[in-house]
């Protein structure tokens, strides 16, 4: 009979040996999967990889959410109640509006392309410039400008404390009640709910090792080889920074008719190492929020790579590593419940 604390040794030993066997195995060179396999952080179940996977669940006060909803698809924001925030940020549609400048109060048209609103609680600024700190300061911007809301916060209160509804939602969630803070907080808790956790990527992120099929993980891999995570990581896949666009090649000189839109940062700060310089986009939902760039010159993602390849990393891709870059970029896309039913 064996005794126990010789048993356990046994068990012990049974058990490091199958582990390093895996590892043996699953590293090795002709494994078909041995470029999957990225080191793993211990007892984590997650990839230690530069993008994280968004969480599955955010501590929201729905009652926050339900009311920033309702104000989401309400016109009132608008001269003449004709325009909601939904307008140019559709949910069905990529949090977009697909068009190369969005169109507003009286038909009248943007300068620049609209962003999605989808996953925008986790970009550390708002608007290509970055002018807004967060989702709250965000609002102050398309409500007064001419081209998008065209309305005022006297105007807006006033339609709002006329609905005995949205009074009475207001006075339960907020002791000030209808003021222009708590009606931007409610908008801004609403559009953080708006996130797309699950997507193929983010299965793989957290150990899933048959999310991805072959071309997709090389994708991947070309994505960091080249030098695309240098802007694009993190949870939102950018968001978090800024860059300036044509780092190798003047893209600028190349487009010509250059604008004040195109300026970017600069049109903040006023400081001339800011010129051409925007918040690095979120990849999160890439493939669902065409035409690219702040100028909506790409129409497709394909062409988006290839443009950002020549002018941020100074490569020509060829149409294979683009296809394969645009699989990676696919598996990208995640899933909003929140419609579901409304």
């Amino acid at each position: 009979m064996v005794k126990p604390a010789r048993w356990l040794v046994l068990v012990l030993f049974t058990v490091v040996l199958c582990e390093a066997v895996f590892f043996i195995w699953f590293s090795a060179p002709d494994h078909p999967d041995a470029h999957r396999r990225t080191e793993l952080i211990a007892g984590s179940g997650t990839w230690q990889e530069p993008i994280t996977p968004i969480p599955i669940s955010l501590n929201l006060d729905a009652r926050k959410v339900a009311l920033g909803r309702r104000l989401f698809y309400d016109p009132f924001f608008s001269r003449g109640n004709t325009v909601a925030c939904v307008h140019c940020h559709n949910l069905a549609t990529g949090g977009v509006d697909g068009l190369q400048h969005s169109t507003s109060v009286e038909g009248k048209e943007g300068k620049i392309n609209t962003l999605t609103v989808f996953n925008s609680g986790f970009n550390f600024r708002l608007f290509w410039d970055g002018r807004a700190a967060n989702l709250e300061d965000q609002i102050e911007f398309p409500m007064p400008h001419a081209s998008e809301m065209d309305s005022t916060w006297p105007e807006v209160i006033a339609k709002l404390d006329k609905d005995a509804d949205y009074r009475r939602e207001f006075l339960e969630i907020y002791q000030e009640g209808t003021e222009p803070r708590s009606v931007k907080n409610a908008i801004a808790t609403f559009e953080r709910s708006l996130t797309t956790p699950n997507s193929k990527f983010d299965l793989f992120l957290r150990g899933d090792m048959h999310a991805l099929d072959s071309d997709e993980l090389a994708g991947y891999e070309l994505f960091k080889g080249l030098g695309c995570i240098s802007c694009h990581q993190g949870g939102n896949v950018g968001g978090n920074m800024y860059a300036k666009l044509g780092l190798v090649e003047n893209y600028f000189d190349n487009r010509g008719n250059v604008q004040e839109v195109d300026s970017g940062r600069y049109n903040v700060t006023g400081n001339e190492a800011d010129r051409h310089a925007f918040r690095v986009p979120s990849l999160r939902n890439v493939a669902l929020t065409a035409p690219y760039f702040h100028d909506a010159s790409a129409v497709t993602l394909e062409h988006a790579v290839a443009t950002m390849a020549k002018y941020q990393l100074g490569v020509d891709l060829s149409g294979e590593e683009i296809a394969r870059i645009v699989k990676f970029l696919n598996t990208l896309t995640g899933v909003y419940q929140g419609e579901k039913g409304k």
